[in-house]
């Protein structure tokens, strides 16, 4: 069979045994996404500890950019030969994007047009009947156009089933959002920023230093990665505002759940700043201990004395 079809039956029919489960649409995009997530925590944890591996060779990195700066061709082979020792891959920023990127235009398909999901499930109906309503069909092809009906109410109640948190899942942001409707308006805006803000607070994690700031020069291949990482959220939410909002809740439930998955990673390796035993720039070094007793005050002797003076 067709692999691109296999794997629209397989992500439509989780979604619709999810939605049999508990019959909301957004619900069951939710459980579909942390489905995906957990099946794909390997290639994030590998991404995440070869990003913080990256971060903590910037010294050594920057002993060799001295120390070979007239040698180029010397200064990448080093390089490389520092990633292959210390098992750092600075394309591995990148890999989880690509895997996900057929998952992403599958759901396209499957959560607008209902591709994939089973014809005798009670999701398929849900859908097929909210898209009759909400689209125009071309005659030439019997298909739907991205074209919504004039004059539709994209909040009505006969779409309560594929509505969630004030979106509906099957119209896309760019079409529901009217200047003169702000308060309907603002769950696909606030919808389109839960995508970016997450997005980039994803970089903030992964890219967070433990040393100073002379250790902050970094090589081309980590600038370049971490350029291409940046973009990403303003991509996503320019796909998100063009496509349906159930594509949307999927990347910001994505991106949620990855900063989760990303703070227990590097809290795990090691990878966040702990004050217990780390002696960080402007910290003051432990104190060497001492047999003599401190003084915290005034000594026992003037405290006696004081106390004779007020009985008096």
């Amino acid at each position: 069979m067709n692999p691109w079809q296999l794997l629209l039956d397989l992500l439509g029919g989780i979604l619709a045994f999810f939605y049999d489960i508990i019959p909301n649409y957004g619900v069951s995009i939710i459980l579909l996404t942390l489905l995906v997530g957990i099946a794909l925590f390997p290639l994030t944890y590998k991404q995440t500890k070869s990003m913080k591996g990256m971060q903590d060779l910037q010294p050594e990195v920057k002993r060799l950019q001295k120390e070979y700066k007239d040698d180029r061709e010397e200064l990448n082979k080093q390089l490389m030969a520092l990633y292959q020792e210390r098992g750092v891959n600075p394309a591995a920023g990148c890999l989880p994007l690509l895997v996900q990127m057929p998952i992403w235009f599958a759901l396209y398909r499957v959560l607008w047009q209902g591709s994939g999901i089973p014809d005798d499930s009670e999701l398929k109906g849900v859908i097929t009947a909210a898209n009759e309503a909400l689209y125009v069909t071309d005659p030439s092809t019997g298909e739907l156009t991205t074209m919504l009906q004039p004059g539709v109410d994209i909040a009505a109640d006969q779409f309560s089933s594929v509505m969630f948190l004030g979106l509906n899942l099957l119209v896309r942001p760019s079409a529901a959002v009217d200047i003169g409707n702000i308060l309907g308006s603002l769950p696909y805006i606030m919808l389109i920023a839960v995508i970016v803000v997450a997005g980039f607070y994803q970089q903030v994690q992964t890219t967070r230093r433990r040393t100073d700031d002379g250790d902050q020069e970094q090589t081309a291949q980590m600038q370049t990665m971490q350029r291409a990482l940046r973009i990403m959220p303003i991509v996503f939410g320019f796909i998100s505002w063009n496509f349906v909002s159930g594509l949307g809740l999927y990347f910001a439930t994505s991106s949620i759940f990855r900063v989760g998955q990303q703070a227990v990673i590097l809290r795990t390796t090691g990878g966040e700043d702990k004050d217990d035993g780390d002696d960080g720039p402007g910290k003051e070094p432990p104190e060497e201990p001492s047999d003599e007793p401190k003084s915290s005050g005034p000594s026992q002797n003037a405290s006696k004395k004081r106390n004779r003076k007020r009985r008096k």
